[in-house]
This record gives C-alpha cells, structure tokens and sequence, in this order.
C-alpha cells in the first residue's frame, strides 16, 4: 500500500470527531461530580486519535468491540450522543436501554459490540465476530480493542492462536495508555514492547504512535487491507495516554503532574487543529464554530437525557437470554 495522502475533508472529520469525544467526556466528569452519572465511569480524554484515525480507515459495516472505556468509540461508530449520555444516566432511551451504564454501550445497527466490563474478555468475542463473517463469505474486519492490563489473560493467546490458524479478519488494538489501572507496564512485563506478543504466533504485529490520528489511519488501512484480503489478523499497539485516572474514583497519583504535562504537549486534538490551521483548510474561527456546535450537541444530550424515563420494571428481565433459533443447520 503506498503512503497516504489526507485530505482537508479526512482532518476536518477527526476534529470534530475529537472534539465530540473530548467535550463530551469532560461534560461526563461534571456530571459525574453532580452525581448525574453513577457507577463506574472511564473516560477517553487524551485517547481520541486512536479511535478517530481507526474509524477514518474502516468501511461503513466493519466491526467494533471494546472494553470498559467506551464512550468515545460508541460516539465514533454514530451513536448519538443523546443515546449514550442517556445510557450514563441509566435512562430507557440510553443506546443499551438504560440497563448498561457507562461500562456495557452497544448498538447492533451501528456494528459496536461493546462495551465490556470483564477484563480481556472482548478479546475472544471479537475473534468470533470476526469468524461469523468469515463462515458467512463476509468482507468486514472487526476491530477489538483492549488495554495494556487485559494482556496479562490468559484467553488472549487462545484467541490469537485460533486467529492465525483460521485467518480471521480481525485487527486487534492494544490500547497502551502506560498503566492497568495505577500499574505501569513495565511493573508488570518483562518485555515492554507489548506488540511483540503477537510474534510468537507469527501475527503481523506493529508498534504505532497513537497520539497522531495519520499514524493510526495508516496502521489500521493496511491491517484492514490484509484482514479484507483473507490474509489473517493484525496486532497493533496503539501508544497513547490518558489525561485523567483510571476512572472517575482513581486520583492517580501514581504519575507525577510533570509525566501529565508532556504528554499534553502532544495533545492529539492540538494536532490536528495545527495542521488545519498550517495548511489553511479553515481559519481558527471555523474551527470555533465546529467546537460551539459540538458544546450545542454536548448540551442537547445533556438536556435530553434528564427529561428521559428511567426503564420500567417489566424491562428488569428482558434483554438477558435469548433463545437460540433450533434447529442450527451446518452445511
């Protein structure tokens, strides 16, 4: 694949995308501290070129499965804002009826499979998404994201044994923010190159710059590309950072304030507003307007939300098992 070039139209949409991820996860925080927002509640900030630059190389009916930190991608896969500010509230109208929170998003006419609050346990699901698109002559990938921490389960080296054997056209992304909840990586792996965990199953496997949404694009289209072409599964690591703790309960100080500040100075939003700004494809009052718009829909969820029903009891037992459609046939 040769190198690619981006277009005005491909930075606009990570800016605003971005952007949306951003406000929306700082408006989140708020209300969180209001107590709005209950539960557990992980957020993206620092992250979103991660998701951004995977969404900007993937095709409209390709997969997404992630774990516990999912708003941001939820919102990248078209969820509305309303439904997953709804969600966060634990209203009816939330993307998963109010019955997930902030841990469990999904949406089977968006193709985001959650949303997983089980540590790695999205890790085989999304090899077997991926294999249910294959038995059916698919062309999607899926995309299954997981943190740093998540590689330490055992399942992962199941999962990426069965993906080599059978091809599977997934693509799956190590998010590496540098710590498991308050532990480092390198307090906990004697090899702190995690991509390298792919190579003992001779997977494609590659370390990428996750603060920059090009660098992303560019990892995730040629991984895509094999994934696409019946040639078997990626391993990405993604190296990014997150601004805030581990969840809203977690006031890390594991890190010093100085570890926080130079990672801000490559800040992936900044990033992308500078090279809009260099290369003259809008003025910084444009982008202004792009941001107000994103306070505006930010607002309107927020809005939305407290004016939307909790669910009702007769919802309690609904949406947990499903009876599965005998008799199965196998050709």
């Amino acid at each position: 694949m040769a190198k690619l070039t981006f277009t005005k139209e491909t930075y606009l949409q990570w800016f605003e995308s971005m952007m949306l991820m951003r406000r929306f996860e700082e408006k989140s925080a708020q209300l969180y501290g209001q107590q709005k927002i209950k539960g557990f509640c992980h957020l993206y900030i620092g992250q979103e070129a991660v998701v951004a630059g995977t969404m900007s190389a993937l095709q409209k009916d390709d997969r997404l499965i992630t774990a516990y930190r999912d708003h941001a991608h939820a919102l990248a896969c078209g969820i509305s804002a309303r439904a997953v500010m709804a969600e966060l509230y634990g209203k009816a109208t939330g993307c998963s009826k109010g019955k997930g929170g902030s841990m469990h998003m999904f949406s089977k006419e968006h193709n985001f499979f959650g949303g997983h609050g089980i540590v790695g346990g999205q890790i085989p699901l999304g090899a077997g998404i991926a294999f249910a698109d294959q038995y059916r002559g698919g062309k999607q990938v899926t995309v299954c994201y997981f943190g740093d921490g998540a590689m330490r389960q055992g399942a992962l080296h199941e999962t990426f044994n069965m993906a080599m054997l059978w091809k599977l056209p997934v693509i799956f992304v190590i998010e590496n923010n540098g710590y498991a909840m308050g532990t480092s990586v390198e307090r906990t792996s004697n090899v702190g190159e995690l991509y390298k965990a792919g190579l003992a199953f001779d997977m494609p496997s590659f370390s990428v710059d996750g603060m920059k949404a090009e660098s992303v694009h560019e990892a995730v289209a040629k991984a895509a590309e094999r994934g696409r072409n019946g040639d078997g599964p990626t391993l990405l690591e993604i190296r990014t950072y997150r601004y805030r703790g581990h969840s809203m309960s977690d006031p890390a100080k594991y890190r010093t304030k100085e570890e926080v500040e130079a990672y801000k100075l490559q800040d992936p939003l900044e990033q992308v507003r500078t090279s809009i700004l260099n290369k003259k494809w809008a003025s910084a009052e444009d982008l202004d307007k792009i941001e107000e718009n994103i306070n505006n829909i930010v607002q309107d969820a927020v809005d939305f939300s407290e004016n939307s029903p909790f669910p009702d009891e007769s919802e309690l037992f609904t949406d947990v098992y499903a009876e599965p459609n005998y008799p199965f046939i196998i050709e």
